[in-house]
């Protein structure tokens, strides 16, 4: 598998072809996010670019301008598409240099989805840490549902993630079936366990839900704070693209390691969108897209 390593000052990354997918990111030879090895597979969805759709299609079946579409169903045992159809692809190199590089794609439409995208990511490191922007553009001629949303699993530092604090600056959460992970209500995070708000430990908290009524500052950015009791810490920042916001603590059944990073996933539209229509972008022909965030060292 290609890869391609950029780097500034401090801090270094690995970004590979398939999947456009961050698989390491490092500050002072620590790591930001969990990595995974190179030249192999990508385990659970480590790094990818989740397009033209973030998150789960409820059996991969839905309703746009009044036509009835199926996508593959890829999550077997939940019954839905999930993250998208650029996970397996390998992405066109545009550009490369020693602190940046620029992916592309174009994937072939399909039954399920008949549209024409070209989705392209720049990685650039600075001092101030790794800024990706997604750009989307619709070289068909019909209008294409569309969102998208980056797949970091953070990691604070040494301890186990159960003793990292977090900061997170959303109200409100979406409330899901316990089984297949479907949207049902949202609720607001007073007096609940997913209220962080105010930093404090994630403890045993379990988490795989969207959130939203996200508080953006007068610039137009929010950020999620992950700080290890030893000191250090990593944050994300991301714009008003993305007015929702997926945390999963990364749970997993023994013998898999469990709770290893903290997936931070800024998403343009909550689960299930294509179906529910909440936040979804209507891509006109000719039409593009842009979302943006930023992985930092504390």
């Amino acid at each position: 598998m290609n890869e391609y390593r950029i780097s500034s000052g401090e801090y270094s990354a690995a970004i590979t072809a398939r999947a456009a997918a961050l698989r390491e990111l490092r500050y002072r030879e620590r790591d930001l996010v969990v990595p995974f090895p190179a030249g192999g597979p990508i385990p659970d969805f480590r790094g990818i670019i989740a397009a033209p759709w973030p998150n789960r299609v409820a059996d991969g079946r839905y309703t746009f301008d009044g036509t009835e579409f199926e996508l593959p169903v890829n999550e077997t045992d939940r019954g839905c598409a999930l993250h998208g159809l650029v996970f397996e692809l390998d992405w066109t190199l545009e550009s490369h240099d020693g602190t940046s590089v620029t992916l592309s794609c174009t994937p072939e439409p399909t039954a399920g989805y008949p549209h024409a995208l070209r989705i392209a990511v720049e990685y650039l490191l600075t001092d101030a840490g790794l800024h990706s922007r997604v750009t989307a553009a619709n070289l068909g001629s019909t209008t294409a549902p569309y969102g998208v949303c980056p797949h970091p699993y953070l990691v604070a530092g040494a301890s186990p993630l159960d003793e990292w604090t977090l900061e997170l600056p959303a109200a409100t959460f979406l409330e899901v079936t316990p089984d297949r992970l479907l949207p049902k209500d949202t609720r607001p995070v007073e007096g609940h366990p997913f209220d962080f708000r105010a930093p404090r430990p994630i403890g045993a908290t379990g988490i795989d839900h969207a959130f939203t009524d996200i508080a953006f500052d007068d610039a137009g950015h929010a950020r999620v704070l992950v700080t290890d009791p030893g000191g250090t810490g990593v944050g994300m920042s991301w714009d008003s693209s993305c007015a929702w916001l997926q945390i999963h603590t990364a749970d997993k059944e023994p013998p898999a390691a469990n709770r290893l990073g903290l997936a931070v996933e800024p998403m343009s539209c909550p689960p299930d969108a294509f179906n529910s229509g909440t936040d979804l972008v209507r891509l006109g022909a000719g039409a593009t897209h842009e979302a943006a965030w930023t992985i930092f060292a504390m």
